[in-house]
């Protein structure tokens, strides 16, 4: 069997790549188009064509791995030896297991108590330097922006000019798949990179391979909804804490994709996104964690008001694996896990069997 290109390599002609430089990859990318069979009929919007981008099952469970292996990529090759990024999570254990593989040095700052603990395990397993500050996202940013203007250290947040371009392969990849851009992609927007990238992205398309431009349509968690206020949210709150962040740092990229593609940013709340959570893995057995449905939380908000036609083909971007944060699912589940003794009419009974 072939091996696979490397993300960034199968798509280098689309890059800012010399032949000459350094690839560092962990066999991201190549992620499914998953559609789906169960939920447009459950959500009563049957003539819907509905498909997942399931960014969960890149190395470090989360899309941040498309942007990271080219931001890595290329401090390498501009020979940095320390890498430094804020998180609220995702970005952390993508910037430390691509700083691993290259063998650089890995900080990473953290809002304390607000990020899910598997993200946080995947940062310290992989070595990065952990520190948690007493602020949110959007002041650790702020910290990393200093610390990099006074060290040499390479920042890797989506400031970083590479990262939105390896985060465009995605779009790339559904024009792939389906032989065209879908009518609308809905994407969940945190600091507003990713939403931007696949803009990117489809736009490479559209001058390639003549293919459509899809409507562009982005989700922000009701409670750091600063693209839908109109204003920075200083303390954004939401259990979705992957986009948890007040002040994106590619809110006017983002704002442009949205309005040059007639589509639109909209907010959803907690409750919306939690029941999309609980939707996608009763109906479709897709586990990702709650930041990801609020794509799917929108889609349906936007449905149900006619902001997107019953009958349209539409990509939801599942942007993390929901084993970054199993705590949310077991805080919602009303199961109980009692143990049984281990008989035949015990286990019958437990299982209302008769």
């Amino acid at each position: 069997m072939s091996r696979r290109a490397a993300l960034i390599d199968k798509y280098r002609e689309y890059l800012p790549l010399q032949n000459d430089s350094p690839i560092v990859s962990l066999n991201e990318g190549y992620t499914p188009l998953h559609t789906a069979l169960n939920l447009p009929k459950i959500l009563k919007f049957p003539d819907l064509k509905l498909h997942f981008k399931l960014e969960g099952l890149n190395p470090t469970g989360s899309f941040k791995d498309r942007g990271m292996t080219m931001a890595i990529s290329k401090a390498v090759e501009e020979g940095s030896k320390a890498v430094i990024c804020a998180s609220t999570g995702n970005t952390s254990a993508s910037a430390a297991a691509y700083a691993a593989r290259a063998g650089l040095a890995c900080y990473v700052l953290l809002p304390a108590g607000k990020v899910a603990l598997g993200k946080l395990a995947q940062a310290i397993l992989y070595g990065a330097t952990v520190i948690q500050i007493d602020g949110n996202f959007d002041q650790a940013l702020d910290m990393v922006r200093q610390l990099a203007d006074k060290f040499p250290l390479t920042v890797v947040n989506s400031i970083n000019p590479y990262r939105l371009e390896g985060q465009k392969t995605g779009a790339l990849e559904i024009v792939e798949v389906l032989d065209r851009a879908p009518d609308c992609l809905c994407i969940p927007v945190g600091n507003a990179g990713n939403i931007s990238a696949y803009w990117r992205g489809f736009k490479i398309a559209n001058q390639k391979f003549a293919k459509e431009l899809p409507r562009m349509c982005g989700f922000q968690a009701a409670g750091a909804a600063p693209m839908v206020l109109g204003h920075i949210v200083e303390n954004p709150e939401t259990i979705a804490t992957a986009i948890r962040i007040g002040n994106p740092a590619s809110w006017q990229e983002a704002a442009a994709a949205a309005s040059d593609s007639k589509g639109f940013i909209d907010c959803v709340t907690d409750d919306e996104i939690l029941e999309a959570y609980s939707l996608l893995a009763r109906y479709e057995g897709v586990f990702c964690e709650p930041a990801s449905a609020a794509s799917v939380a929108g889609l349906i908000k936007a449905l149900r008001n006619g902001k997107i036609d019953a009958g349209a083909e539409v990509v939801c971007v599942l942007t993390g694996n929901g084993l970054k944060d199993p705590d949310s699912a077991l805080k919602m589940s009303t199961v109980e896990l009692r143990p049984v003794a281990p008989n035949l009419e015990c286990l019958q009974e437990a299982m209302k069997l008769k």
